[in-house]
């Protein structure tokens, strides 16, 4: 196997990335369909790897890029692409890429766990619950892997012609794919303790370092390895999606691919939630420990409830007639930190501490913008609480750093309030689309982390380069700079988008919509 899975992944990503470039530089998107099929990397296998299975020939030649279903020796000879509809090849292609993807998955993994985890003077150095926490399961996700791995070949090998993947994904997912749960709730204590351990310890800084420079590692981080099993069951959703797009509709092939997409979406669900649930709760204990309440106190610590957004704000003092004051002295600085079901108000005092002065559920708070502002009234919003922490309702006129903190502030505080642009769930035709080309890390609570070719609806958009988008596989709602994305205008393409986004979905889709509130932050 020539190719790791972080290559392999990479590659594949920015290969669709070029794909939609073209297609949305087309008049019509029927006419570039042949590139996903003949994308400019692809280099024909070796002749001599006839008598290899598909799936291994792919990338077993370690010069080689990308290659392809069609490309194969055994399917070029067998004359079954004369005979093939194109839209079946497709179909062969995704999921031929999904049994291949699978190989340089389990290649890297075994990396990870024969290079690094086995390691006979790492293991002198690491303590036995430090290599836990390091490596968790992994041992069991690679066993999983492999199993998986097998019955795909073995589904490869049956006939030159793939029949079906899906069927084999949904098994293995209902049956074995719980692993990854595990591996990835302990995402945050494997963090913590890898940069703890790089701190602490120059031998294991020392000698990670001398691993990852091993030719082996093709120059990729120990940490890229660590991250493997939460990408590739995130990207293993992703694949069949591409697979429930190409299919027949209301064929049996729909239904397998519908059905395995649906238990894949919720083990990725319960892996964002392990990894949320211990983060949360440390964030919501160190910020009980700096409120001070000066009204009746709220009880802040509870399962159910997470920070959104916490920042500064000026507010204006006196009445809203007191614009000709001096700037310096209409406004004065308070703090707030919303959940995601209740909003307090503070102002910091001495000592990291913050002393709340009013509070109101989420579900009772108004936001308004002002127009035709003055220089001194730029970025200025009203917020209305209807119920306030005495019971009455209390206006604040609150003034933000930047138009771009504003609108956050605003789509945060009233999530159901219009946004600039149609929204996906709006299902009406046409809706701005962007496509991320560089990945992104959120760094607040309201922005999202974007993965390559990831493609989103732009739902609002500031003059200062941020974005509020809600990417399309998975209808998650946030912020993000704009630079991280192409936006795509050929209308024709966004309208593509959208239908094979509403066919993924088609089969949970009142359950999305019940959904779609608690992912609006």
């Amino acid at each position: 196997l020539g190719l790791l899975y972080q290559e392999y992944r990479d590659k594949s990503t920015r290969q669709e990335i070029e794909t939609r470039r073209l297609q949305d530089s087309q008049t019509d998107p029927e006419e570039s369909s042949p590139s996903e099929e003949t994308p400019s990397e692809v280099e024909p296998t070796s002749t001599t790897e006839n008598k290899a299975p598909p799936q291994i020939s792919l990338l077993r030649n370690s010069n080689s890029r990308f290659n392809l279903w069609q490309d194969l020796p055994e399917i070029r000879s067998s004359g079954v692409l004369s005979i093939l509809q194109p839209d079946e090849i497709k179909l062969q292609e995704a999921m031929f890429e999904l049994v291949t993807s699978e190989a340089s998955y389990y290649k890297s993994l075994n990396l990870l766990v024969s290079h690094f985890m086995e390691n006979e003077r790492l293991k002198k150095i690491l303590h036995q619950s430090e290599a836990h926490i390091l490596f968790s399961n992994v041992l069991d996700v690679m066993a999983v892997s492999e199993r998986f791995l097998l019955d795909l070949e073995q589904r490869v090998e049956e006939n030159i012609v793939i029949s079906d993947v899906c069927d084999i994904v949904y098994q293995h997912t209902v049956n074995h794919f719980s692993v990854y749960i595990t591996y990835v709730s302990n995402q945050t204590y494997q963090e913590r303790a890898y940069k703890q351990l790089l701190q602490d310890k120059p031998a294991f800084r020392e000698l990670i370092s001398q691993l990852e420079l091993d030719p082996k590692c093709k120059g990729l981080s120990f940490s890229s390895f660590l991250i493997l099993p939460f990408q590739r069951i995130t990207r293993l959703k992703l694949l069949v999606q591409n697979i429930l797009k190409k299919v027949e509709e209301k064929s049996d092939r729909e239904t397998t691919a519908l059905d395995a997409h649906k238990e894949l979406e919720t083990v990725v669900k319960a892996c964002n939630e392990g990894v949320r649930k211990m983060s949360r709760t440390e964030q919501m204990i160190s910020i009980q420990k700096k409120l001070e309440f000066k009204i009746k106190s709220v009880p802040i610590i509870s399962h159910s409830r997470w920070l959104l957004k916490q920042g500064e704000l000026q507010q204006m003092n006196g009445p809203k007639t007191s614009r000709t004051l001096r700037t310096k002295k209409l406004f004065r600085e308070i703090y707030l930190f919303l959940f995601n079901d209740l909003l307090v108000i503070c102002r910091q005092i001495p000592g990291d501490k913050y002393q709340v002065f009013d509070s109101a559920p989420r579900g009772l708070l108004r936001v308004e913008e002002l127009e035709d502002q003055g220089q001194s009234l730029a970025n200025v919003f009203i917020l209305r609480l209807l119920e306030n922490a005495d019971d009455r309702e209390a206006s604040y006129m609150l003034k933000a750093s930047s138009q771009s903190e504003m609108k956050r502030w605003m789509i945060s505080l009233a999530p159901n309030r219009r946004t600039k642009f149609v929204s996906f769930t709006s299902r009406l035709v046409d809706c701005p689309q962007i496509q991320c080309v560089h990945p992104y890390v959120a760094q607040q609570p309201d922005e999202l982390s974007l993965e390559l070719a990831d493609v989103l609806n732009i739902l609002d958009k500031t003059d200062d380069g941020w974005i509020f988008g809600e990417r399309l596989h998975d209808q998650e709602r946030g912020w993000f700079p704009s630079s991280m994305g192409e936006e795509i205008l050929n209308p024709k393409i966004r309208a593509q988008n959208l239908k094979e986004c509403f066919r993924v979905h088609k089969s949970d889709d009142s359950q999305r919509r019940k959904l779609g509130s608690r992912n609006r932050q």
